[in-house]
Formats: structure tokens, C-alpha cells, sequence
């Protein structure tokens, strides 16, 4: 993924208005993220831990969703698999929800996915994060990205239709 900036981040998200947009909380890490490793950028809200945001490059642009988790105990360990990545984790995956962009979300309908609760698919499919629990897979680590991807725009394109 290309480096990108706050402001880059801001313009795109799709399901949030632009007030709503310049207000959360974007990592002042951004120079410091693994670029070159990561697929999408995801981060959890420091000051609202129900609050999750992703920033992917969807046919060239970044497309950024705003998530959220349906209580604070939601963020709670869960044994399960990430709709993503497809990691397993003995206490790390959450439901995160997204609001539909444009009417449809106005009218409260949205899009829900188990997902790593930190975001860090990209990390842990290429082996820079690890799990406690993991299964032996035949896929390549280039395999494995793409399924990830596939499954990020299979669900970005969820939330903007």
C-alpha cells in the first residue's frame, strides 16, 4: 500500500459525513506504519475503543470505512477466525459493523464482519505478527494476501452498494 496522509485518509471515507470525517482520530504514526507490508490500514479509536477505521486502495484510490463494535465487551476476546485474513485467534476477533454508505446507512441498514480486532491482517498474514494458534495452510504468503484483499473489497463493496 502506498504511504498516505491525514488528509487523504479524511477524504475518503464513504459511509461517515465529512464533519464526522474530520473529527476521528487518524494515527499520528502514520510515517512511522510498516507501508510496504500492509494491504489496508486499519486502527481502533484511542478515545472510543467501540470505534475501528480501514483505509484501503481500491482500484487506485483510497477508500476508507468507518466500523463499529456493538458495545465495549464486543471488543472482548472471542475465539474465532478473521472474515479477512483468515487467521485464527484464541482471543483477538470482533464484530465490527459498518454502516451502508449514503441512504441506506442513513436509514440504519450495515454490513458486519468477524476481523482481527487490532487490524492487523496484513501483519499477521505475512508472519510480522504472530498468533497463538495457527493452522498449517498450503497457500504461499502472496496466496494468502490476495485472499485478503479479495475478502476487504468483497466487504468494502458491501458497505458502498
Amino acid at each position: 500500500m502506498k504511504p498516505l496522509t491525514e488528509p487523504e485518509i479524511r477524504a475518503a471515507f464513504v459511509n461517515c459525513t465529512k464533519g464526522e470525517a474530520s473529527r476521528l482520530n487518524v494515527p499520528r504514526d502514520l510515517a512511522e506504519r510498516p507501508w510496504d507490508d500492509l494491504d489496508f490500514l486499519g486502527w481502533r479509536d484511542p478515545q472510543a475503543p467501540d470505534r475501528a477505521y480501514l483505509v484501503a486502495e481500491l482500484d487506485g484510490r483510497p477508500v476508507a470505512v468507518a466500523l463499529r463494535a456493538s458495545s465495549a465487551a464486543a471488543w472482548q476476546a472471542r475465539r474465532s477466525i478473521c472474515s479477512l485474513c483468515v487467521t485464527p485467534h484464541s482471543g483477538g476477533v470482533s464484530l465490527l459493523v459498518a454502516p451502508r454508505a449514503g441512504k441506506a446507512g442513513k436509514q440504519g441498514n450495515s454490513v458486519g464482519a468477524y476481523m482481527c480486532a487490532d487490524l492487523a491482517c496484513s501483519l499477521y498474514v505475512r508472519g510480522k505478527k504472530e498468533v497463538g494458534t495457527k493452522f498449517h495452510e498450503s497457500l504461499t504468503v502472496e496466496e494468502k494476501v490476495h485472499r485478503t484483499v479479495t475478502n476487504l473489497a468483497a466487504f468494502v463493496a458491501k458497505v458502498t452498494e
